[in-house]
């Protein structure tokens, strides 16, 4: 089972809907999928469950359906992590639940933190609850991969989320911000393995914890304009930026080369808007490839619905092909 992360510290790139999108492209070629929710804004869960289910998930009280469901005991100090509520969506993918209480869980990561280096066990135990908890619902969906959405943010959630992770995938928008995102987000992750690597070494014997060297698998540019297949000047000048930068900020030296996007090795994708098929998927609360005439696609979308489903197709099976879990 391998725990993929995608995240970038600029928020607005798209990383919700290709989680969404990519989960069910796995599940589609028989690859027992497990999607986790650990953005507080639960976005990804409002496009798997529609509000009636939402409405049961979020009662007043606990949630016990939910991630914070789960971490909740610890939160509290009575406990250690519950038995996490899978969600069967569409056999074979499952929903991990999030919940906009979990941003009530932030304090307890920050605070937990130093206190590893005092050999704390209930402080490891906070800081391992994210790994545990996904480690726990996976092997309750049988899962052969999970794929994990977060804010974008460099909190204490999200550092829990990307220690507990075995690869990062990085969504992009060709911009400023991105980039920037990008040259925030490199020297932040290295500070965060190093700490932990000292941190690691002091946890209880008995408690499962992640070694924290996740693999960074590439980048995926997405939401941009195109013009007679070639990106409109406003954004070609970043997409040109964006090899260099990853590298530099990212990657070790030792692999650093530099190319130019169309021959980078890092670059997973290049998406574009797939016209006004997002509404409709939304609408019908099903991927944008599997979209039919009776879900409003007709006319030009239908070529946009098989176009988008050979993107995402070979998308899904590049990351698969990286983490060893290639599409069946």
């Amino acid at each position: 089972m391998k725990i993929t992360v995608f995240f970038n510290n600029k928020g607005g790139v798209g990383k919700t809907v290709l989680v969404y999108h990519l989960a069910w492209m796995y599940a589609y070629h028989g690859v027992r999928t497990l999607a986790v929710d650990l953005d507080p804004q639960a976005n990804l869960t409002a496009m798997f469950l529609d509000e009636t289910a939402l409405e049961a998930l979020w009662p007043d009280g606990e949630h016990p359906g939910t991630v914070f469901g789960a971490v909740n005991p610890i939160l509290r100090g009575i406990g250690d992590i519950q038995r996490p509520s899978v969600v069967p969506i569409s056999d074979p993918l499952f929903l991990l639940p999030g919940d906009l209480a979990l941003s009530r869980f932030e304090d307890k990561l920050s605070a937990s933190w130093p206190n590893c280096h005092n050999r704390d066990e209930a402080a490891f135990r906070t800081l391992t609850a994210f790994y545990r908890l996904i480690r726990n619902a996976a092997t309750e969906a049988n899962a052969e991969i999970v794929l994990v959405d977060i804010g974008p943010n460099l909190g204490a959630i999200n550092r829990a989320t990307l220690l507990a992770a075995d690869a990062i995938c990085v969504p992009l928008a060709p911009d400023l911000f991105s980039l920037q995102g990008l040259k925030n987000l490199g020297p932040t992750l290295r500070e965060w393995r190093d700490i932990w690597s000292e941190m690691h070494r002091k946890a209880p014997s008995d408690l499962p914890i992640p070694d924290g060297y996740f693999k960074p698998l590439g980048y995926v540019v997405m939401q941009h304009g195109i013009r007679e297949s070639r990106p409109v000047k406003a954004y070609k000048r970043w997409m040109d930026r964006i090899p260099g930068t990853f590298q530099e900020y990212i990657l070790p030296k030792s692999i650093r080369t530099v190319p130019i996007l169309e021959n980078d090795p890092h670059c997973l994708a290049v998406l574009k808007h797939y016209q006004s098929l997002m509404p409709m998927a939304m609408e019908a609360n099903k991927p944008m490839f599997f979209l039919k005439p009776a879900d409003g696609a007709i006319g030009a979308h239908v070529e946009a619905v098989k176009k988008c489903f050979v993107d995402f197709e070979a998308l899904a099976n590049g990351i698969g092909n990286r983490i060893g879990v290639p599409l069946l």
